[in-house]
């Protein structure tokens, strides 16, 4: 369901918060004191404001407290910019705060005055090429949990011609294959009788170390 979110800060990560947030069908106001970077995404989002957010005159007559979320995205020279931002934002009861950290203290002070939660994107980047890179047949994975991964995964040579469900695959790796993306279609049923054919990405829920074992076959 859409919401109403607030982006403050508009450096490259917050440009790039607020404008996937609005092709994700939701309404967004961004903010920033600085007018060139507030310009810069005026025609892709709802509403832009130039305001200091440490400036709690200002920040009331944002009325952030009727937002779904309000996303602090400062970059790393306003740290304790951001710190003070979202202290705020939590005293004005802002339903949702996601705070950008640089570093565990950061965070853990994030945490401590009032965000509901952290991102740390250059954390999360990096974390993400080196799944890559030591699993490049893994297009992206999701955590269920405390153990399980949902895993969308090229299909690997050794299993081209087997079904999706054969005793070969399934059993044998401990995971189970949910669906078969075949071109452009999103195979569910029969997959039973399947063969599966290179080029195909399946959907595979398991154990993330079994899931990583099916997605290292050759």
């Amino acid at each position: 369901m859409a919401g109403e979110f607030a982006v403050i800060g508009l450096g490259q990560f917050g440009r790039s918060v607020a404008t996937h947030l609005v092709r994700e069908g939701n309404a967004v106001l961004a903010v920033d004191r600085n007018p060139e970077r507030a310009q810069m995404v005026s025609e892709e989002v709802d509403a832009v404001m130039v305001a200091d957010a440490t400036v709690e005159v200002a920040l009331a007559e944002l009325g952030l407290e009727r937002m779904t979320c309000v996303v602090v995205a400062m970059g790393m020279t306003a740290k304790e910019t951001s710190i003070m931002v979202t202290a705020l934002l939590r005293q004005r009861g802002v339903p949702k705060i996601v705070s950008r950290a640089f570093d565990e203290l950061h965070a853990r002070v994030l945490l401590a005055v009032g965000a509901h939660e952290i991102v740390s994107p250059e954390d999360d980047m990096g974390a993400r090429l080196a799944r890559h890179l030591s699993q490049p047949n893994v297009e992206d994975e999701i955590v269920l949990g405390a153990r399980d991964l949902l895993a969308a995964v090229h299909t690997p040579h050794a299993l081209v011609g087997l079904a999706a469900h054969a005793q070969e695959v399934m059993p044998r790796f401990n995971v189970e294959i949910l669906a078969v993306v075949r071109a452009d279609t999103v195979i569910t049923k029969d997959l039973a009788e399947l063969r599966l054919q290179a080029g195909d990405r399946l959907l595979v829920l398991g154990d993330a170390r079994a899931v990583r074992r099916f997605a290292a076959l050759v």
